[in-house]
């Protein structure tokens, strides 16, 4: 066998090296600058690190810090790392797990020694402070395989025991490898890491907070402790992240929720939303804007259950691929003695459905359907249930009811591209009716699937087609293809909205989906005369209310604008000889439509003020004596200095305008 390789870089250029070269090596051979900036290499695909031996022919790209994903991806790598050496350098004893790196940072599980509880917030400046000198000592990072007896053995004498049961786990002939830190410390890994500890800054990281884990997620093993961080590259991205928390903070949907009076959750029933009246009025205004854009669209709305008997769902698939995200219901009267099982076992299951689309499949089996009735879009408000972890649970984003704003629309394959086309055009509105801009993503076919390899490759193209007709495939709009996303039945377009502090948020969706109407026996009369399956459009745009209401309250910061305002308006007086004035003030807006209140307490109007700021009140409408004898009012608008004073007619044909949805203005 040869003892040179050759080495093919981006440029098409190609170089002959001796076998066990680095891409550490072939930097520096290409120039000092390269070699300083490259941080590690894509071989063939895979990235590595920049000090591990090239063995065979290879396509060779060298990252550095201006492939900002990639480098991101290993700084915080290695802050997890570095985090787990820290910990067991201040507290001996402490058992180390795993430590992923994360969107934004990264996290490590461990478990404390049996000397000390549970690592706290208090534990975290001292683990910061040991992390930064072990970046600072420069430690290098090295890569080495080991033999599994003699992998499992080391991780045995040094008590390890988490990491020793997961290497004797895992798949026979997998390479096992591990990554010392300097001589004295190292962790199982894949890699790949920096060449360094050094090479990362190390005013850029910053532990944020700890939560309790259970060892491979399951409730039954030891409790473990999570301690998370963010990273970046420099601290000026540090910064910029820390600042986008505390935006973010200030815009939790949680407590402006309660700030507001919009919504509670609580134990007595976990994952689900008791709404209050003022965040009902948001949901009733959200429901009513889509009703008006599915009715223009064509679509007709139904009702469908919210239990179905096991063998639906069997047919449909779900029984077998979604199962333990689903609440079952046995099909029997409950036992109500005091003694003796609730339930005797013996029942058929039924279950609460979660998601409406083989209900609504139901819906078009009945009556012989033609050609000519195609396309048919079913729309549906649907109440769904899934059984989502406890822990998973949070606020409006992931809760365990919820309402989809759930269409399907059934078509021949000719009319596919044109509705998904339309429903671009739906979306983009709707979205930017609200105020956000998004990217567009086509999600492929996942390893586990239904359906044949020609009906994906057909589905995929559709979806592809359509945007591109719709002028959404360019980068303007972040358009972008992920394999291994799409649904266990369909591919799917994704929606990814971006809100005004510039998180993105997936929200809507449209599938083409060939399983279904196949699994379910959909079917229509064609011009031939015989039988033909529809093709199932599974599409949503807001995704679901409560989600989409929790997106909303943090992209507006609970300054909801005046249409979706739960209050709108409040008429506050300065003195008591007012009262009179204000109480005609707000019967005539509540005549013009407006959702109005009154405040005529003996409070100072200062007080009033920032009282209703709180609220996040859109307009504040102050009354004096001077306002009553003049027929006027002093309008303060959240989020402006200074007041308005205008005649009252004005002051109710500019809330009038303000109020109307936008769709309808």
């Amino acid at each position: 066998m040869s003892e040179m390789i050759r080495i093919t870089l981006p440029d098409g250029t190609a170089r002959e090296v001796a076998r066990g070269t680095t891409p550490a090596d072939i930097a520096a051979a290409i120039g000092p600058g390269l070699a300083k900036a490259a941080i590690a290499a894509r071989v063939d695909g895979e990235l590595r690190d920049i000090t591990r031996p090239l063995e065979a022919d290879a396509q060779l790209a060298l990252v550095t810090s201006r492939d900002e994903a990639d480098a991101l991806e290993l700084a915080r790598h290695d802050f997890a790392h570095i985090l787990a050496e820290a910990v067991q350098a201040l507290f001996p004893g402490t058992q180390i797990t795993f430590g992923p790196s994360t969107d934004d940072g990264f996290y490590y599980d461990v478990m404390a020694p049996a000397s000390r509880g549970p690592f706290t917030m208090d534990d975290l400046p001292a683990i910061e402070e040991k992390m930064r000198d072990i970046i600072r000592a420069d430690k290098p990072l090295r890569r080495e395989v080991m033999a599994r007896d003699a992998l499992i053995a080391t991780w045995q004498n040094a008590g390890e025991s988490f990491k020793a049961e997961w290497a004797a786990e895992l798949p026979e002939g997998e390479e096992l490898s591990v990554y010392w830190s300097g001589n004295d410390w190292m962790d199982m890994c894949r890699g790949p890491h920096l060449a360094s500890t050094g090479k990362l800054d190390p005013a850029a990281f910053k532990l944020t907070r700890v939560a309790g884990a259970y060892w491979r997620g399951d409730q039954k093993n030891p409790q473990l402790s999570r301690i998370y961080g963010t990273g970046w590259l420099n601290k000026k991205q540090l910064d910029a992240h820390l600042l986008r928390l505390e935006e973010a903070a200030k815009r939790d949907h949680r407590r402006l929720g309660q700030d507001m009076d919009l919504f509670h959750l609580q134990q007595e029933a976990h994952g689900s939303v008791f709404w209050h009246p003022n965040g009902y009025l948001i949901w009733r205004e959200l429901e009513a804007y889509m009703r008006r854009a599915i009715d223009g669209a064509g679509y007709k709305e139904v009702k469908t259950p919210q239990v179905m008997d096991a063998r639906q769902w069997e047919q449909s698939g779900h029984w077998g691929k979604y199962r333990a995200n689903m609440f079952v219901i046995p099909d029997e009267v409950p036992n109500v003695d005091d003694e003796g099982p609730v339930i005797s076992g013996d029942a058929d299951w039924m279950a609460l459905k979660p998601m409406n689309c083989p209900a609504h499949v139901l819906i078009f089996r009945q009556g012989i359907k033609s050609y000519r009735d195609l396309p048919l879009r079913i729309y549906e408000n649907g109440c769904c249930h899934r059984n989502e972890p406890h822990g998973a649970l949070h606020g409006l984003m992931r809760v365990r009811q919820f309402t989809q704003d759930d269409a399907h629309i059934f078509c021949r394959e000719d009319q596919i591209v044109e509705e998904v086309q339309a429903f671009c055009a739906l979306a983009d509105r709707i979205y930017k009716e609200f105020g956000f801009t998004y990217s567009i993503k086509l999600a492929l076919r996942p390893d586990q699937r239904f359906g044949s390899d020609a009906d994906w490759d057909k589905a995929e193209n559709e979806l592809r087609d359509a945007v591109v007709r719709a002028g959404l495939a360019t980068p303007e709009f972040g358009w972008e293809e992920l394999p291994g996303e799409g649904a266990f039945y369909a591919p799917k377009l994704e929606w990814h909205l971006t809100d005004a502090i510039g998180r993105t948020w997936q929200v809507g969706t449209i599938q083409s989906d060939r399983v279904l109407p196949e699994r379910l026996d959909a079917s229509y009369v064609g011009e031939d005369g015989a039988r033909h399956r529809p093709v199932m459009l599974h599409r949503a745009i807001f995704g679901s209310y409560e989600r989409f209401i929790g997106i909303l309250i943090e992209h507006y910061a609970g300054r909801f604008p005046v249409w979706l305002a739960p209050v709108q308006a409040v008429v506050a007086t300065i003195t008591s000889e007012a009262d009179g004035y204000a109480h005609d003030v707000t019967a005539k807006l509540k005549a013009a439509g407006i959702r109005v209140e009154s405040d005529t307490r003996n409070e100072k109007i200062n007080y009033k003020v920032r009282e209703h700021s709180v609220a996040k009140v859109p307009h504040l409408l102050v009354v004096g004596m001077r306002e009553a004898e003049e027929g006027k009012v002093a309008i303060r608008s959240l989020g402006s200095d200074g007041q308005r004073i205008m005649t009252l007619d004005e002051a109710i044909a500019m809330l009038s305008h303000e109020a109307t949805p936008p769709d309808i203005r």
